[in-house]
């Protein structure tokens, strides 16, 4: 189906109205939203030099598309300024790819939500939090850009909550779930540089991520101390899968990490090993699985993948690790992926500028 063709709605010359027309169209996702006049939506469409008809991402299901005038239009009603369109942009090309699985991570019971870890010069840029309070509220583009992501399959690809969108639960990161990575202090190559981006270019890394888990260690001075800890949360029953994961370290404890030299892949290679729990374990709480255990320890099987234990991802480069929030204090977090298996990999893109 082609993208809807843009039509121009008649609202209340009223700010208060316009917002309430915008609330009575369904345009909403529950908060007040910037009535989408035609100039923002301009000046949005601005920041892209392609025609504003331009697909640039399809919903598999729906058989909707998304088109760069209506992403324009959401990130007008989500707040965001025309410099932000261009992480929105990059965003939902990433999420576009078939191992995105963009239908099921969007209309599942697990409730999981799309969250974007923008890496480069272009965070900085643009003003966004990679510090205190990293994924709360309080910063202009962190916030709108997350949101603009939520109202977008709510308003182009129509998974509306209780219709389409079928989650359990849900998370608050449904509102809104995206921060910048952390570079003052950081010991590690940036992420795009891990991705293998040219030296100056951005990335937006998107994954399909269920509710946020806190990892408080205040105590630990040693990297097993802190990652043993981040390796429990992410083993726990409640959520082990062989899914990805995305594991952001506190500087206090990327201090502890890094300071003794630990890189990122021997971090992830520790926490492969030990997110894991026995065969009888998985049994005892009816989540063992053949297939999946068969799918982790058969042909092409990863030489830290321990006989008789289900490990949480299929290999360390599973787990995505990178630091993020303020200075003080020993609260890391885990992010795990969205449902039971491996229904969606994480992807990355360029962020292009005009």
């Amino acid at each position: 189906m082609a993208a809807v063709a843009p039509r121009i709605h008649e609202a209340p010359d009223d700010l208060l109205a316009a917002i309430d027309y915008c609330y009575e169209q369904g345009w909403t996702d529950g908060l007040p939203v910037v009535p989408p006049e035609v100039s923002r939506v301009k000046a949005m469409l601005a920041a892209d030099t392609r025609p504003a008809e331009t697909v640039i991402a399809h919903h598999p299901a729906t058989g909707l598309d998304l088109s760069l005038h209506a992403a324009a239009v959401n990130a007008v009603m989500a707040g965001c300024l025309p410099e932000h369109f261009p992480v929105l942009v990059a965003a939902f090309e990433a999420m576009d790819r078939p191992e995105f699985n963009f239908h099921g991570s969007t209309a599942s019971t697990g409730g999981s939500a799309p969250l974007l870890i923008v890496s480069g010069p272009y965070a900085d840029e643009i003003g966004m939090n990679s510090d205190v309070n990293l994924f709360g509220p309080g910063n202009r583009a962190n916030a709108t850009i997350g949101r603009a992501v939520r109202l977008i399959l709510r308003n182009v690809f129509q998974m509306i909550p209780g219709i389409s969108d079928k989650s359990t639960q849900g998370n608050p990161g449904k509102y809104s779930f995206c921060i910048a990575e952390r570079t003052r202090g950081n010991p590690w190559p940036p992420l795009c540089e891990a991705q293998g981006y040219a030296k100056g270019t951005s990335s937006v890394t998107v994954f399909a991520g269920a509710g946020f888990c806190n990892v408080e260690n205040h105590g630990g001075n040693t990297p097993e101390h802190i990652l043993e800890s981040i390796a429990d949360a992410m083993a726990n029953y409640g959520c082990i899968t062989l899914g990805q994961s995305v594991v952001i370290l506190a500087p206090e404890h990327m201090s502890i990490v890094g300071g003794a030299g630990w890189t990122r892949e021997r971090c992830q290679d520790y926490l492969f090993t030990r997110a894991r729990r026995s065969v009888e374990g998985m049994k005892g709480v009816g989540k063992y699985r053949d297939r999946e255990y068969d799918t982790q320890h058969g042909d092409g099987t990863h030489a830290l993948a321990e006989k008789g234990f289900v490990h949480r991802g299929l290999n360390p480069q599973d787990i995505l690790i990178t630091m993020g929030g303020g200075d003080a204090g020993g609260h890391s977090c885990f992010i795990p992926s969205w449902s039971r298996g491996r229904g969606s990999i994480l992807q990355h893109a360029a962020i292009k500028r005009s």
